[in-house]
């Protein structure tokens, strides 16, 4: 069997909206993920960026079950010696309420060129307000 070669031209890219009031932030982000990395089309090629846009509203109302909000750390380093870094999830969401949720998305794609390419393909926003109206969003349920 032939492996698939679509011209970038040749891609039909749509865009969607999706709600993330009260949703669970992992399954939301797998399912961003997939649709940003073409997964659910005929076309989709592991090595190509063949999926569609995708608008995330209301990122500041997503949920996290059990004691995750105080549990869940993300770690940067400065690159000196003991300069590695822990924020908390609350303390996170509450200076930028779309970092969680963006990182989440983040390490579902894959790492490299491409991964860094359909992050492209994500907007994130906080509030229910987006300036992508124009693009005209169909808006999916999960």
């Amino acid at each position: 069997m032939k492996t698939l070669f679509v011209k970038p031209a040749q891609v039909e890219r749509k865009w969607f909206v999706i709600d993330a009031d009260g949703k669970p932030m992992g399954r939301l982000a797998a399912r961003v993920a997939s649709i940003v990395r073409g997964k659910e089309k005929a076309v989709y090629t592991p090595h190509q960026a063949v999926g569609d846009f995708v608008v995330v509203i209301n990122a500041g109302k997503i949920t996290l079950s059990g004691r995750k909000p105080q549990q869940k750390l993300y770690y940067r380093h400065s690159g000196y010696v003991g300069g590695l870094k822990a924020t908390s999830f609350e303390k996170a969401f509450v200076r930028h309420p779309t970092f969680p949720l963006e990182q989440a998305i983040k390490g579902m794609l894959p790492k490299g060129p491409l991964g860094r390419e359909l992050l492209k393909n994500v907007k994130v926003y906080a509030g229910s307000e987006h300036p992508h109206a124009a693009q005209n969003p169909q808006a999916i349920e999960l």
